[in-house]
């Protein structure tokens, strides 16, 4: 599409849109504004991925919330993480016993000195620390004891000293914000059932 034809396309969105659009992406090529405004006039898309709060800290999109922290680690504490991650290959299947996380993810910053932990989940932020420390508790401070002045994941001080470290996310996209672990197993099964019935019919 030509230049011609986004700016004619452009133009027949609101004009409340095209206004809120120039104002901010004023220095931005003419398929980016198109697209932001289309995006914008699109009440139904924008209602289903609004962005709201987690609870205490971190975005929420629907059902799917947001936790990403930047942690100190101790000396040789990524060291020691590797080690366990390279035994597990990588693989953190058992925290799917949390019920409620869609994933996580631990990356190693700044010549080994920081760890970023980010995760995704179902509902609020206080019920989410709580499922760690209650279902999987061992898990949490085997890898976590490895950060300086980490309280423990079953300590009262423990959702503190996370806020402490969370970075709340500035801008948050979920694709199916209204999908939960919970609704997504129950499909994966509800799948399995009819593959099977439709083998069994031939």
């Amino acid at each position: 599409m030509s230049e011609t034809d986004l700016q004619a396309k452009f133009q027949k969105l609101p004009e409340a849109v095209r206004e809120r659009v120039e104002s901010t992406l004023a220095d931005a090529k003419i398929a980016l504004k198109l697209r932001v405004a289309e995006l914008l006039a699109d009440k139904e898309e924008m209602a289903e991925h609004a962005v709201t709060t987690a609870g205490r800290i971190g975005a929420k999109s629907g059902e799917v919330s947001e936790l990403t922290t930047i942690l100190p680690l101790k000396p040789n504490g990524a060291e020691r993480l590797r080690k366990f991650f390279k035994l597990v290959g990588g693989n953190l299947a058992g925290a799917g016993q949390v019920g409620t996380l869609h994933n996580m993810r631990f990356v190693f910053l700044d010549n080994d000195t920081k760890l970023l932990f980010a995760t995704a989940f179902d509902g609020e932020w206080d019920p989410y620390i709580d499922d760690f420390a209650t279902k999987i508790p061992d898990f949490m401070d085997y890898l976590f004891t490895n950060v300086e002045g980490w309280p423990g994941i079953t300590s009262p001080d423990v959702k503190d000293f996370i806020v402490k470290y969370q970075i709340p996310a500035e801008a948050w996209f979920v694709a199916h914000p209204n999908l939960t672990v919970a609704k997504a197993h129950r499909l994966k099964r509800q799948d399995a059932a009819v593959q099977r019935f439709l083998s069994d019919l031939n």
